[in-house]
């Protein structure tokens, strides 16, 4: 039982920077304890602090991408929009260019009515110069029958020619009416896809415009969370230097137990010493050998208190000890308190206690008969009378 918790104490004592627990040393120690657990508290808000930002950003990262595949669509629409801004666009390319040749119809028609107005007026004033005669009387003053077929050709081709100005004239006053009414429709035509141009153009901003924020909107949310994690980066470097700093600074404070001062009864109830320091047959294994502490008999559940300030080397189950608490009080003092009770253990491994410090309750685990502390003193490891220690 000594040997196993012996070697347990060795290992778990290389694990850990045992101070000097007295006086003014103690206090520094304290203060330094509490630095520590501030920093590492830093360290913890820190490490969750930069996880988040991390996983926040994997998160934005994720929109980000789905949100390319909005962008994506967007730009299909873009795409899709500017297809319908050229297609009105050569449509109305078209209607300007049928407006424009109507336009040439349109003048082309006034002008040949101009010109079939001026040959009717050269005509009226011809037989108003001359009288009206009748086409009988040219026909009849006719001096052969020869002369009256060159008259009738003569009548005809000019009957002929007055009837096609006039139809002419005729054609070219629907033309000119039908043309006008080609070109206002078609520059209503033209003027309603001018704002269907214009909405198209203000969808396709709205459009890229839209684009540019869905982009632009987690680009910098990840910038801001890398910026985060980057700080948090930094901030934990610091906090691991100033750990490293305490540390050093507890190393140097050296002020050792002074073995002829006196340890605190672990135990303020009354107890009965059941088995003291010695050598003595084993309860359990009925073989002679070293019982290494004292045993304090007491109910079970009795408070177990520090016998003196230092730092939990071991708080654990350890064999024939059951559960089991091992005080570091510097100078080479360790005290044991074995046999507590199953969840009776109240502090941690490192933890730093001060003298009439609860850290436990008796029990009877381990190799034991019945509800007791056994109570042990070491000096540089090896098993000493504890008695001395506690008058």
């Amino acid at each position: 039982m000594k040997k196993g918790l012996l070697v347990l104490a060795i290992i778990v004592l290389a694990g850990y920077i045992f101070q000097p627990t007295q006086g003014q040393a103690s206090s520094q120690l304290d203060k330094i304890n509490k630095e520590l657990a501030e920093v590492r508290k830093e360290m913890s808000a820190a490490t969750h602090n930069r996880n988040q930002a991390d996983k926040d950003k994997e998160s934005v990262l994720a929109m980000k991408d789905q949100t390319a595949k909005s962008v994506t669509e967007i730009v299909s629409q873009i795409n899709e929009v500017g297809t319908q801004l050229n297609t009105v666009q050569s449509q109305i390319d078209a209607k300007e260019a049928q407006a424009r040749q109507a336009g040439a119809d349109l003048e082309a028609a006034e002008e040949r009515i101009k010109t079939q107005d001026k040959l009717l007026q050269s005509r009226i004033r011809l037989m108003y110069t001359n009288g009206i005669v009748s086409y009988l009387d040219v026909l009849l003053s006719a001096s052969s029958f020869s002369d009256f077929l060159d008259r009738m050709d003569s009548l005809s081709s000019i009957l002929g020619q007055d009837r096609d100005i006039l139809d002419g004239r005729k054609v070219d006053k629907v033309l000119v009416a039908e043309k006008k009414q080609e070109v206002e429709q078609s520059l209503a035509e033209v003027k309603t896809m001018y704002g269907k141009l214009a909405d198209y153009k203000a969808l396709l901003k709205d459009k890229e415009q839209q684009k540019e924020v869905m982009v632009q909107k987690y680009k910098s949310q990840a910038d801001d969370l890398d910026e985060i994690s980057e700080e948090q980066e930094e901030l934990l470097i610091q906090l691991a230097k100033k750990v490293s700093d305490l540390e050093a600074k507890k190393k140097t404070i050296k002020v050792y137990y002074n073995p002829g001062g006196k340890l605190g009864m672990p135990l303020q109830a009354s107890w009965r010493l059941s088995s003291p320091f010695g050598y003595r047959t084993h309860p359990i294994y009925g073989v002679r050998r070293l019982h290494t502490g004292m045993d304090m008999a007491v109910p079970k559940g009795t408070p177990i208190y520090a016998a003196e300030s230092g730092v939990v080397l071991v708080a654990q189950w350890s064999n024939g000890y059951g559960n089991c608490v091992i005080i570091d009080h510097g100078g080479g003092l360790w005290t044991v308190y074995g046999h507590i009770r199953d969840g009776g253990i109240m502090v941690k491994e490192g933890q730093s206690v001060k003298r009439g410090d609860k850290i436990a309750e008796v029990g009877s685990t381990g190799d034991s008969t019945g509800n007791h502390l056994h109570f042990e003193v070491r000096l540089n490891q090896k098993a000493v009378n504890p008695a001395p220690y506690l008058k």
